[in-house]
């Protein structure tokens, strides 16, 4: 009854991850299907929570860092780690895949040009061609894993400073680092935990029965993306509101380009989407 109560608190004390929490699953299961989110989740979550617990303890792989315990007792903790913080790796590693995918994932080839090219005049946003061999290769995984420790390149400064907003002053670094407080050790750490949720979750992904084609897969690709920027918004607004304006511009700034590259290549008035139709096919009005 204890647990249950305190992970009633933690909702009402974290309610904004419980959001991010509740779109991460809903998008991942429709793209995905749940035997294969539930493994992504799990394995995400179970690698984030011996990252930290072993940080915590002996400074591994995230450099040396404490939990203070100055919510112990307002949410739920497993050990020394708040629930609420190894959980979130999870849905941030799934929306840095989506965006990953958006970036990489190829687009679909019309089959009928003069329908297409009518079609992409008024329609907003590119389709892409998901399938599971592209979407576990290599350059994706990579790119997700840089992506992953990009976006926390804004959260873990902010949230170092939580006690100047509403998340609290949860944990410190004894050592501060370079990067606003953080030391290099954490991204590392970072990039640790998406490398090794993959390498643990890949195989298996592989042993279920392939996914059924769905049209609807580009809108939760979208849904994905849309997330790992509501994060980063989120995140940004935050250390706007304390007025930490170097850094909130630091953070907008290096996102911005990944941004514009993505809205280049998914939004479809892009002149090259279609170049071989464009050229000679007329547009009709």
């Amino acid at each position: 009854m204890d647990v249950v109560i305190l992970f009633l608190q933690t909702i009402a004390l974290r309610p904004y991850v419980f959001l991010f929490l509740a779109t991460f699953l809903y998008a991942a299961t429709q793209l995905l299907g749940w035997r294969r989110t539930w493994r992504f989740w799990l394995i995400s979550w179970a690698t984030a929570f011996i990252c930290e617990y072993a940080s915590t303890h002996i400074g591994i792989p995230f450099g040396w860092y404490f939990y203070n315990g100055s919510t112990v007792g307002q949410e739920l903790y497993i050990a020394n780690i708040p629930f609420i913080d190894s959980i979130s790796f999870s849905f941030l590693l799934y929306a840095a895949y989506c965006v990953a995918l958006c970036l990489l994932l190829p687009l679909e080839t019309p089959s009928h040009p003069e329908r297409a090219t009518v079609r992409s005049r008024w329609s907003k946003l590119a389709r892409l061609r998901f399938d599971e061999k592209t979407a576990t290769r290599p350059p994706v995984l990579a790119l997700t894993i840089f992506l992953f420790v990009f976006i926390d390149m804004v959260i873990d400064p902010v949230a170092l400073r939580g006690d100047r907003w509403f998340l609290g002053k949860i944990y410190y670094y004894p050592d501060p680092g370079f990067h606003f407080g953080v030391p290099i050790s954490n991204y590392i750490g970072w990039a640790v935990v998406g490398a090794v949720s993959f390498v643990l979750y890949i195989p298996l992904e592989r042993r279920l029965p392939p996914l059924a084609p769905s049209d609807s897969a580009t809108s939760f690709l979208f849904l994905g993306a849309g997330l790992y920027y509501a994060v980063l918004l989120f995140n940004l607004g935050a250390t706007f509101w304390i007025g930490e304006w170097m850094m909130g511009l630091s953070g907008l700034l290096m996102h911005l380009p990944i941004l514009g590259l993505l809205i280049y290549r998914v939004v479809e008035f892009s002149p090259t989407l279609y170049p071989s139709y464009r050229s000679n096919v007329p547009v009709k009005d």
